[in-house]
């Protein structure tokens, strides 16, 4: 039987194995806390090991780190994954079946900001099916704090925008 620890690592892989996108950070820490498995800071340091060992690979933006498997911790899962236990298999499952549309959707909604050469910030705020955009837009705003504020509101309101924006262009 795995570790205690080994077992946080391959319960991440078996989440990330399941589904056909990446998870953020609170969406596996919404199924391990629920569940009681373990504490939010021996989580992250399992998610900072799967990282580090390129089992999973993360990218960022302001406010969220997406995770997706890599090959290797891929056939890492296939190795151990019979060291999960079945009965968490199946709440995993569960979990999955549940709310895979909201994760689904929480995961294809993207708005990032950096700051461009013109002193500005560049805003880009997109919708991804399978990971290629539906709409890849890129906003040019003064200030730190409306780069935020597009961002959130893009979060918030991206299923009207991208109806405005078609039905103005169709």
């Amino acid at each position: 039987m795995a570790s205690p620890f080994a077992l946080y690592k391959l319960i991440v892989l078996y989440m990330l194995n399941k589904v056909d996108f990446p998870l953020t950070t609170s969406q596996i820490s919404e199924f391990v806390l629920e569940r009681g498995y373990t504490t939010y800071f021996k989580l992250q340091q399992a998610i900072s090991e799967l990282v580090e060992s390129e089992f999973v690979r993360e990218t960022s933006t302001h406010n969220r780190t997406f995770y997706h498997l890599t090959e290797e911790g891929g056939e890492t899962l296939q190795f151990f994954q019979n060291e999960i236990s079945e009965a968490i298999q199946k709440d995993i499952d569960q979990f999955l079946f549940d709310k895979k549309y909201d994760l689904k959707n929480e995961s294809s909604i993207r708005a990032d900001y950096y700051r461009n050469t013109n002193q500005e910030y560049s805003v880009r705020c997109q919708v991804l099916e399978n990971d290629h955009p539906l709409i890849d837009l890129t906003l040019a705003v003064p200030t730190e704090e409306e780069a935020k504020t597009v961002c959130s509101h893009w979060n918030k309101n991206h299923q009207e925008i991208y109806a405005a924006i078609m039905a103005k262009l169709l």
